[in-house]
């Protein structure tokens, strides 16, 4: 298995961040816009996409700010990936953004990339930002 490369989006959501973090730190706002169905039992969260399920561990959650988690394939095999969604808020302009934090393989960056971007078009779409 070839490294995976870390890489960072940054796009802008026009939101509160209180709406904002909901979506992105509860299962409920999380079934929403990133998979069709988003269970949690004590740190692991459970991920269905067309009947097909990924877990995930909870790493960190800064309230208000940011949720870390890492793919449970991932921590299995001790890799040292993960993937973050956080709230940034501009101090000049009060513009939020939503930055992606995540790992890909290099011949899938680009689609990862992309994936994301279309992951946030639905998240804006869901709470009209």
């Amino acid at each position: 298995m070839s490294e995976k490369i870390k890489y960072q989006l940054e796009i802008e959501v026009k939101s509160s961040t209180k709406v904002l973090y909901n979506m992105i730190s509860t299962p409920s706002g999380m079934s929403e816009w990133f998979a069709d169905d988003v269970n949690i039992k004590d740190d692991i969260f459970m991920f269905i996409w067309d009947g097909s399920e990924e877990e995930a561990k909870l790493l960190t959650k800064r309230k208000g700010e940011s949720i870390k988690f890492q793919w449970m394939e991932d921590f299995e095999e001790g890799e040292k990936t993960y993937f973050e969604i956080a709230i940034r808020v501009d101090e000049l302009t009060n513009d939020v953004a939503v930055i992606i934090t995540d790992f890909a393989e290099e011949d899938e960056l680009e689609e990862s990339k992309l994936l994301w971007r279309n992951q946030i078009e639905t998240l804006k779409q869901t709470i009209g930002g």
